[in-house]
């Protein structure tokens, strides 16, 4: 991992992006949603960046964000130095050539009808002027990052398990030889056990390949395993972040102790002390007042339902926004 005051291959600033709901057609009243609300981070190369929620609390919006699918409504995202929000199209495909996704769902992200030839070697035929041959070669190099054989290569994705088209989609992803790889979901449509060797081959592959990854999940403790620094998200904020062992092991904010006392386990001590929330995440065109978290908090306060708490600094690199915490 590189030091914290390396200079950010990825930096967002101030980040929002609202959307506006309409709440009747005929009376023509809406509200806006605020899916992502005054977010900001960096990501240091060669790192993995977890960023953990709840399913409607903004993430998959602010990846949106970062690649450029929405148009933000404020704030900057810096890659390598360059503000993305700033780029002409032409200028915004070439950056994208080091920035390459890997969705939740391979089920539905790979194209039934193309082989596994023409899905991995698609970026390449988009992007570069190489000759079938040597598209040919360069996929069979791909197959054998992610653990697949060259009998593959002709084969269609109705073929696979739901792990082997994960590791398709990975190497799609690597096609065009990155910097930055953003995972989301990549495992939660995976069973268990399958779940961990796509984790191991992400970090072998980073390792080899010295890649930087956006991790995204509901799973604190999947996060963990392969982020070097966490941030937790909340109805479009964040409400903590910082180191990723220092998140798991010393969680301040009182959300980020409900997820991670929601993770699964057979022994005894975690059916005592895990943590029961109340109630679901809030809609985000009518967020409550105060803190947002505060009507499931088992910790709420009277000052919690008036004041949002800033995000302020509790240690070297940790942050947390909570009226207990700041207090």
């Amino acid at each position: 991992m590189n030091k914290i005051d390396d200079k950010p291959l990825l930096r967002v600033e101030k980040l929002k992006k609202y959307f506006t709901k309409r709440l009747s057609v005929i009376q023509k009243r809406s509200r806006i949603v605020r899916a992502v609300e005054d977010v900001s981070f960096s990501i240091y190369p060669k790192c993995t960046f977890g960023i953990v929620g709840e399913s409607g609390c903004g993430k998959t919006t602010l990846l949106r964000c970062i690649f450029q699918v929405v148009k933000l409504t404020s704030g900057n995202i810096f890659f390598e130095g360059e503000n993305l929000a700033e780029l002409s199209r032409n200028e915004l495909r070439d950056k994208r050539k080091n920035m390459q996704m890997v969705f939740q769902n391979p089920f539905i992200s790979l194209n039934p009808r193309m082989s596994v030839l023409n899905i991995v070697s698609e970026p390449l035929r988009t992007h570069t002027e190489i000759n079938f041959e040597e598209i040919r070669q360069r996929v069979l190099i791909l197959l054998d990052q992610v653990g697949l054989e060259k009998d593959h290569l002709y084969r269609y994705p109705h073929e696979f398990s739901g792990g082997q088209l994960q590791r398709i989609a990975i190497a799609r992803a690597l096609s065009l030889k990155p910097k930055f790889l953003a995972l989301d979901e990549p495992t939660s449509a995976l069973d268990v056990s399958v779940q961990a060797q796509i984790i191991t081959l992400l970090r072998d592959i980073q390792e080899e390949l010295d890649l930087t990854y956006l991790f995204i999940s509901h799973n604190l403790t999947m996060v963990h395993h392969i982020s070097d620094f966490i941030s937790v998200m909340y109805l479009g904020k964040i409400v903590e972040s910082g180191l990723a062992d220092e998140v798991f092991h010393q969680p301040q904010h009182p959300y980020t102790q409900v997820l991670l006392s929601s993770t699964p386990s057979l022994s005894a001590q975690y059916r005592k002390d895990r943590i029961i929330t109340k109630g679901s995440v809030p809609d985000a065109s009518n967020p409550p007042s105060g803190c947002a978290y505060h009507p499931r908090c088992q910790h709420a306060m009277d000052i919690c339902g008036k004041i949002d708490p800033e995000l302020l600094i509790i240690g070297d690199h940790h942050q947390a926004a909570c009226h207990l915490v700041n207090s």
